[in-house]
C-alpha cells in the first residue's frame, strides 16, 4: 500500500505528494501539505512582524501572547503555552517584553511568587485595540481571493489537521 493510499484510505488522492524525478521519490513540494503549511506561516509572519515592529514595536510572538491575554485575562503562562503551542521560553520572553513596554499587569500566588497570573493594562488594552485592527487587514490580504465557501472548508480542515497531531 503506498504512503498516500495509507494517509487517504478511501479516496485516490489527486494532489500527490510525491513525485518521480530520475527515479528517485522526491517530494513534490506544490502538493506536500507540510511544506505549502510551512511557507504560508512564514511568509505570514514576515509580512506581519515586519508591520508590528515597525508601528508597534512588537513581533508576531508578542502578538500571539498579548492577545491571549485579552482572550483570557488572569492566564498563566502555562496556559498561553497551552493554548497557543509555543514553547515555555518563547512564552517568557514575550511576557517579559510585554511587562518592559508597560503592556501588562501580574499578580503573584501567595504561596509560589514565580506563578503568574497575567492581565493586560491599560495601555496594553490601547494598543491590542490598535494592533487587532492591523491583523484583520492582514487576515484580509491573506485569504482576498478565496470564496467564503473555500475559506470555511479550509478552517474546518486546519482544525482537523490540528485535532490530528494534537488531540
Amino acid at each position: 500500500m503506498s504512503d498516500t493510499a495509507r494517509a487517504f484510505p478511501n479516496t485516490e488522492r489527486a494532489s500527490k505528494p510525491t513525485k518521480i524525478r530520475d527515479g528517485v521519490r522526491i517530494l513534490d513540494i506544490e502538493n506536500y501539505a507540510p511544506f505549502l503549511l510551512t511557507v504560508v506561516n512564514n511568509a505570514w509572519q514576515r509580512r506581519t512582524s515586519a508591520d508590528y515592529r515597525a508601528r508597534f514595536g512588537l513581533g508576531v510572538v508578542d502578538w500571539r501572547v498579548l492577545s491571549m491575554l485579552n482572550i483570557e485575562p488572569g492566564i498563566t503562562a502555562n496556559r498561553v503555552c497551552e493554548v497557543i503551542h509555543m514553547d515555555k521560553a518563547a512564552a517568557s520572553r514575550a511576557l517579559s517584553n510585554l511587562m518592559a513596554n508597560g503592556l501588562l499587569v501580574f499578580e503573584a500566588e501567595k504561596n509560589d511568587p514565580r506563578k503568574r497570573r497575567w492581565w493586560l493594562s491599560e495601555k496594553g488594552q490601547q494598543v491590542h485595540s490598535e494592533i487587532i485592527s492591523a491583523a484583520m487587514k492582514h487576515e484580509a490580504k491573506l485569504v482576498e481571493n478565496v470564496s467564503d465557501a473555500d475559506f470555511e472548508t479550509f478552517l474546518a480542515v486546519m482544525r482537523q489537521m490540528l485535532k490530528n497531531l494534537d488531540p
